[in-house]
């Protein structure tokens, strides 16, 4: 029975976490429509110092709570495990008081620093979300120690879907107003995704206040915990999880700070640096996230796979494993990467139409480096999940680390050479992700001793992409002038998606082992085989 609530838990929480992030990545589509590259270097300003306070808060915090909360009812103390929650809520309390008020009364000297002063109404509009979402996330902690994901998950979705609806509503509103101002209402739906999502959280609780107090009432008798001992638990498990959260997060706000600073310091002004790095960031990084939903779901099916097979000592289980989500990881970005690369100026006319010509050919050669990330980006993920599985959970932390100061160094110096400047950080984070995967690569193949075929790991893959590839190409290129660039865009990417299921079932490169890892692909991989297009 705890299994089964555990997978079924796993599988609310992973499919809110999935609209979650499919929400999040369309949401900047329309919003960089609405405010352009200028607004979106205003929003996009402000938004890593929130997402790094957020991770702070959100990350080990509510895993630790829900951990010894799950701890203490297993052993019918509910008592103690109510007052984790207490405790917690009072710290989390604490927390968004200082964070929210700190930045609050700081916001100004905080984009005078970053040089991006008019990010003001942004970052200054995102202080009551730094307020509500640690108070949620005790909330969320608690309940997921219960083993109840249902509150978690429906605060998730209503968080997401009022910070997309109210966003987009401010930005179109205040958009006549000023960039600035528009900019401010976006920044503003994080804040009020936050309200409503603790609101609704807060009203889960109540409702079950009853039960929780009858669980209470049959706790066994055990002397209460210190307010110190309890804090000093949930600091052991949640820094090093923090730590490994706030990297990314972290660079982002170095790379905001680093980018504006050095594009003026080459003769960009203010407003023309900032409209560079909304298109670095709000748009081309944009749609490097769309694929990540993909590579982010075979994520999460690795570190329980792993995670069961070492449990049993299973290790030829955790070769073939590894093998197969490298594989499968493989199958996706590479594709993703080539065919933005090859598309990369059409698909941002095809996405970002109120841009002008010079807006969209900027914003293209941006996305034409930034996508080579994407290979070694889903790479992280899937060889960070294997590590994650084999208990190993701060090897992925460091080595994201060193590929964080490879990125500080190579975005200082390129991004203030005049003929590179912004191509010079998205060359630097396809340089970081690389080294980062190459660490975790050598790590996995230390823990697991996995023995890699390169024929079925990466040369069937490779084929496969680069005949999607040119049949890309080849369509855009003779429908182009008798279509137009949005209607062969479309269809150059239809025909590329069905050449690339034909070559990858042609080639082998798919296999069944492979489908496990995705949902109901044990039966998916049945009828393919029934009909012979999988060949094992």
């Amino acid at each position: 029975m705890a299994r089964d609530n555990f997978l079924k838990g796993a599988a609310i929480l992973g499919l809110a976490g999935l609209i979650v992030k499919i929400l999040g990545a369309f949401y900047r589509i329309p919003l960089s429509n609405m405010i352009g590259p200028e607004g979106m270097g205003y929003y996009q300003t402000a938004y890593p110092l929130y997402t790094l306070l957020v991770a702070i808060s959100t990350s080990g915090f509510p895993t630790a709570i829900a951990k010894i909360v799950a701890e203490k009812r297993a052993l019918y103390d509910y008592r103690g495990a109510h007052r984790v929650f207490r405790v917690s809520f009072a710290g989390f309390l604490a927390a968004g008081i200082i964070t929210s008020l700190f930045v609050f009364f700081t916001a100004g000297p905080i984009v005078d620093a970053v040089g991006n002063s008019k990010a003001y109404y942004s970052l200054i509009a995102m202080t009551p979300a730094l307020f509500f979402v640690p108070i949620m996330s005790a909330f969320r902690g608690y309940f997921q120690g219960r083993q109840t994901m249902v509150p978690t998950a429906i605060s998730q979705l209503i968080e997401q879907l009022f910070r997309v609806s109210i966003g987009l509503f401010l930005a179109y509103q205040l958009v006549g107003i000023g960039l600035p101002e528009a900019a401010g209402g976006a920044s503003f739906g994080a804040s009020a995704g936050a309200i409503v999502g603790t609101i609704l959280i807060v009203i889960i609780y109540i409702k079950e206040k009853g039960k929780i107090t009858e669980e209470i009432r049959s706790s066994t008798a055990t002397e209460p915990e210190s307010i110190s001992k309890i804090v000093k638990d949930i600091l052991v498990i949640a820094i090093p999880i923090t730590i490994g959260a706030s990297i990314l997060p972290i660079i982002n706000t170095i790379d905001a700070a680093l980018i504006m600073r050095r594009l003026q310091e080459i003769g960009f002004t203010e407003i023309e640096a900032n409209g560079l790095y909304g298109q670095l960031t709000g748009n081309a990084q944009t749609l490097i996230n769309f694929p990540q939903v993909l590579s982010m779901a075979i994520a999460m099916s690795l570190v329980p796979a792993v995670s069961s097979a070492f449990a049993r000592k299973d290790y030829e289980d955790i070769r073939a494993t590894t093998k197969s989500g490298i594989r499968v990881t493989l199958l996706i970005g590479l594709p993703s990467a080539l065919g933005l690369f090859i598309l990369s100026t059409p698909i941002i006319d095809l996405l970002y139409f109120n841009y002008s010509l010079a807006e969209k050919q900027s914003t293209g050669a941006i996305l034409q480096i930034l996508s080579l990330s994407l290979i070694f980006l889903t790479l992280i993920q899937s060889l960070t999940a294997i590590l994650q599985g084999l208990g190993k959970i701060m090897i992925p932390v460091r080595n994201l680390a060193i590929g964080a100061v490879v990125k500080v160094i190579l975005t200082y110096i390129l991004t203030g050479i005049p003929s590179i400047n912004v191509k010079g950080a998205a060359f630097s984070t396809v340089m970081t992700y690389l080294v980062a995967a190459i660490l975790n690569f050598i790590e996995v193949k230390k823990y697991t001793k996995v023995k890699f075929k390169f024929m079925d790991i990466a040369l069937k893959p490779i084929i496969s992409a680069l005949l999607m590839t040119a049949v890309v190409w080849v369509t855009y290129r003779y429908t182009f002038g008798i279509l137009g660039s949005k209607i062969s865009t479309v269809l150059s990417i239809g025909t590329g998606g069905i050449a690339y299921i034909i070559a990858l079932l042609l080639s082998g490169a798919l296999t069944s082992e492979d489908f496990e890892l995705l949902p109901k692909g044990e039966k998916l991989a049945r009828k393919l085989k029934s009909k012979g297009l999988l060949k094992s």
